[in-house]
């Protein structure tokens, strides 16, 4: 049943392809859709310190901290398959192996986001960490003003 007074106005949750840019998670995270997760998965090469260090000093706000090697088990316990997934890692290759880890793993909408923390800090997605925390703004709280500029950047060129 569709409500007159909305249309035009709720967007409709956008599909997930197989890579993301930045501004689409954003522009998802700012709507504050609740069905979708972030994980990060950098750090594979380092040891399990180093990598807790490096999500502990920055990562996409909400984002999700699960090792490449542990990724389909603790996903598995802890997602659901018919989830949205944006997968984020140190450069575009390791994000497209860790998505396509979780499509095999029988996940069905995994998205890496191309340019990392690097595109997402580039367009002033949120992050969270010691090294620098997002405070939220006063118009987070307004409806109003959060649909404004959920269709400002959903016109974005990108």
């Amino acid at each position: 049943m569709s409500n007159k007074l909305f249309d035009g106005i709720i967007p409709n949750e956008p599909p997930v392809h197989g890579q993301s840019d930045a501004h689409a998670v954003k522009s998802r995270l700012e709507w504050g859709e609740p069905a979708f997760t972030i994980l990060d998965v950098r750090g594979s090469d380092q040891p399990m310190l180093e990598t807790r260090k490096a999500y502990n000093e920055c990562h996409i706000m909400g984002a999700m901290l699960m090792p490449i090697d542990e990724l389909v088990d603790l996903a598995k316990s802890s997602l659901h398959k018919n989830r949205d997934i944006y997968v984020y890692a140190e450069n575009d290759e390791k994000a497209s192996q860790a998505a396509q880890m979780l499509r095999d793993a029988g996940f069905t909408s995994v998205s890496s986001l191309r340019g990392g923390l690097g595109a997402w800090r580039a367009i002033a997605g949120p992050i969270e960490g010691t090294e620098t925390v997002t405070p939220p703004e006063a118009d987070d709280y307004n409806v109003v003003s959060r649909i404004k500029n959920h269709l400002e950047t959903q016109q974005k060129e990108v």
